[in-house]
């Protein structure tokens, strides 16, 4: 990167709440003797191109819990409306100064760091003619890796005009649907390995992650996305813990 490009801000915000309709409290749920929340910051931290990580919750009462294990852990956190996730990407990263935001979710706990980098490279190489690049249009690799990237002016501008309900509690459809007003790519892998499911809505998620990291997680050392690919070329029988989850559709 030119030094231009090592200038702006890049802020990661992962949304994060205690509140879950399918697995109540699965944020804090530990996996291997730490919280899935702290694991997914930690993997966040390997990045090389990512200045800040901020937790963004809700000002709900039950999120006081999230703010207390944000200020354990000495993280950067930030509270904001519970259904307007835009409003709160929006003020978290304004207060943040972040020029370039990445954002995760916290049902992610097998996010990869070398990925976001990888992503993050082709953002930068655009000098300032992409607006949003993501792996998930269409989506390529599993479902658990999910990584949006945008400009904090693509944010801004989706803040200032969205007014649809899932436009604000999805944070990036009204960029997505109108690419007419917004230069957007996708960032795709060379084998579609889509039909994974590494995130977690469900107990059995939950279940196969935790199987994940009791085969991978060494705290000195970082597992990848290929690992785990490894890992279930070896035991082919993990893909059936949680092959029937649905995913929940955009709305509900």
């Amino acid at each position: 990167m030119n030094g231009k490009k090592q200038n702006l801000k890049v802020a990661a915000i992962v949304q994060a709440r205690f509140g879950s309709t399918r697995l109540p409290g699965k944020i804090l749920k530990e996996i291997s003797h730490k919280p899935m929340l702290w694991h997914i910051v930690n993997r966040l931290s390997y990045s090389k191109l990512i200045n800040k990580i901020i937790i963004a919750t809700t000002t709900l009462p039950e999120d006081d819990q999230v703010q207390e294990f944000c200020e354990m852990n000495n993280f950067l956190f930030y509270r904001g409306s519970s259904d307007d996730v835009l409003s709160r990407y929006y003020t978290a990263a304004d207060i943040n100064k972040a020029d370039i935001v990445v954002r995760i979710t916290s049902d992610c706990p097998v996010i990869d760091p070398v990925i976001i980098d990888r992503m993050l490279e082709k953002f930068f190489a655009e000098n300032h003619n992409l607006d949003y690049l993501s792996n998930v249009l269409p989506r390529t690799f599993p479902r658990g890796l999910d990584t949006e990237i945008f400009s904090f002016n693509a944010l801004a501008k989706a803040h200032h005009k969205a007014t649809q309900r899932y436009e604000r509690e999805h944070v990036t459809p009204y960029i997505y649907n109108h690419p007419e007003k917004f230069t957007i790519k996708n960032f795709t892998n060379e084998k579609d390995y889509s039909f994974h499911r590494w995130t977690v809505d469900t107990q059995e998620d939950l279940l196969l992650i935790e199987n994940i990291y009791n085969a991978l997680y060494n705290k000195n050392e970082l597992f990848l996305f290929e690992d785990i690919i490894e890992l279930f070329k070896e035991h082919p029988d993990l893909i059936n813990i949680n092959q029937n989850v649905q995913q929940k559709k955009l709305g509900e």
